[in-house]
């Protein structure tokens, strides 16, 4: 069973997911089902069939989040020097073809939201810049082709 690694935010982001579906969202799609249920016919009722498959989803999501959760290895960022890029910091590079800046934090897969600059430490781009230090080069395989980056900022996340 291997362990998934998580900031403290990531972990109590899932939590508040899994109190959610477990408090409000299992009990409304319970009634639902009810409420459908005394419509007659069960075979030609909508409301009971899509009261049916969300709670087939929530369900699905519940376990994979108690699974989840159970295997959750919180990093402790404080102990992170940030000297070099790793699980827990946010780098800021810039592409050496364009000269564009981004700015990315490196966290677990639960955690991954691009829209945000949270980047999975499973990613390409994140495999690729971990371990590196501040002014290296590197070198990343995407679907547009290579790409070159210089590490220009690495800090932990705060």
């Amino acid at each position: 069973m291997d362990k998934i690694p998580f900031t403290i935010f990531g972990l109590d982001k899932i939590k508040s997911e899994l109190i959610k579906l477990k408090k409000e969202d299992r009990p409304a799609i319970i009634k639902a089902i009810s409420v459908a249920r005394e419509h007659g016919d069960l075979k030609e009722n909508a409301e009971y069939h899509a009261a049916k498959d969300k709670q087939s989803f929530t369900e699905g999501r519940i376990s994979e989040l108690e699974d989840v959760t159970s295997r959750a290895n919180i990093i402790d960022l404080s102990k992170l020097t940030g000297k070099t890029v790793t699980f827990g910091t946010k780098v800021k590079i810039i592409d050496e073809e364009t000269d564009q800046e981004t700015i990315y934090k490196i966290v677990g897969p639960y955690e991954a939201d691009l829209d945000t600059g949270l980047i999975s430490i499973a990613s390409p781009i994140a495999k690729a810049l971990i371990g590196k230090e501040l002014g290296s080069s590197v070198e990343v395989s995407t679907p547009r082709g290579t790409k070159n980056y210089e590490i220009l900022s690495i800090d932990i996340i705060k």
